[in-house]
């Protein structure tokens, strides 16, 4: 082999090798760029995965989402998001307000013995009722959702008819159902369909059932739960004609069966009406702001 084709030969395997080396940095470089960029990405969705999670976390859940949640108000209701559940002959000349939260003892005990008088005072069109639902206990110590959660569902009865409402509340409150204060039974959907079972026109309802399930009416409870402490009521049961608060008397402390405690109850009950609006009809009483008929006996004369 002459010298010359020796030379050239080198220089051909030079330039081989050093090719080769600028294609293997090549490659090595884009290697690199690949790694730094995945490695980037990686960082950029976990960043953009924590800042979801965080924004996620930070966002309002369960009854704080519901108050944010789309105003739905049920049917038969009146006043700003439906927050005034009025009842009666629209007729009457009178309105009694009471206030009541489902999980309150003293509210029960009230509609166990006293629901039905009130009820039929209402039927006789003597006064019609605003009824404000509360869900303070909820707050209190020990806390809960049964008040919120079984107020969403008597909006969810209201829906249906005002009948079905007084019916559903009425059993909400009924010794068989009602549990203790301290037991948040009706923070479970389950409960609530339990006690509407005994309701017939919530019995097999769908719309009624679907309406407790999916929380429809848990921002109206919400907005009903707001009006806390309206005309200084922040305690239940509680009742105003007005602005006027009316005091149910005191039930001496004394040993007695439930059904006393009940008959007892009920009469002050009435006694506290009769004071306000003056005797039921039928009842037999001279209303004091008539005075006497013309040939009627003057009861209180001495005989």
């Amino acid at each position: 082999m002459s010298n010359r084709n020796s030379q050239a030969n080198k220089a051909a395997a030079r330039e081989r090798i050093r090719a080769e080396r600028e294609r293997q940095k090549k490659q090595e470089k884009l290697r690199r760029q690949l790694v730094v960029g995945g490695a980037l990405a990686g960082i950029l969705a976990v960043a953009g995965g924590v800042g979801f999670l965080v924004m996620k976390a930070n966002q309002p859940t369960g009854w704080e989402a519901a108050k944010e949640a789309k105003p739905v108000a049920p049917a038969h209701t009146q006043g700003k998001n439906g927050t005034e559940i009025l009842i009666g002959d629209k007729n009457a000349k009178e309105t009694l307000e009471v206030f009541e939260d489902i999980r309150c003892p003293a509210c029960a005990s009230f509609e166990q013995s006293s629901g039905e008088a009130l009820l039929k005072d209402v039927e006789d069109g003597r006064y019609r009722v605003r009824f404000s639902m509360y869900t303070f206990i909820d707050d209190a110590s020990g806390g809960g959702e049964g008040s919120k959660n079984a107020l969403s569902a008597l909006g969810a009865a209201l829906n249906v008819s005002p009948e079905a409402f007084l019916k559903y509340k009425t059993a909400l409150y009924s010794a068989k159902f009602h549990p203790e204060e301290q037991v948040d039974a009706y923070s479970k959907d389950s409960e609530l369909l339990k006690v509407a079972a005994t309701v017939p026109a919530l019995k097999g309802n769908k719309a009624f059932e679907t309406a407790v399930k999916e929380g429809t009416y848990d921002r109206w409870a919400m907005d009903m739960s707001a009006l806390f402490g309206r005309k200084g009521v922040k305690g239940t049961p509680s009742f105003l004609h007005g602005d006027k608060k009316l005091t149910l008397p005191q039930i001496p402390q004394q040993q007695m069966t439930q059904e006393q405690f009940n008959k007892l109850a009920q009469a002050n009950f009435k006694k506290m009406i009769d004071k306000e609006f003056g005797p039921a009809k039928g009842s037999g009483k001279p209303d004091p702001g008539k005075g006497i008929a013309e040939g009627e006996k003057d009861p209180t004369a001495s005989r």
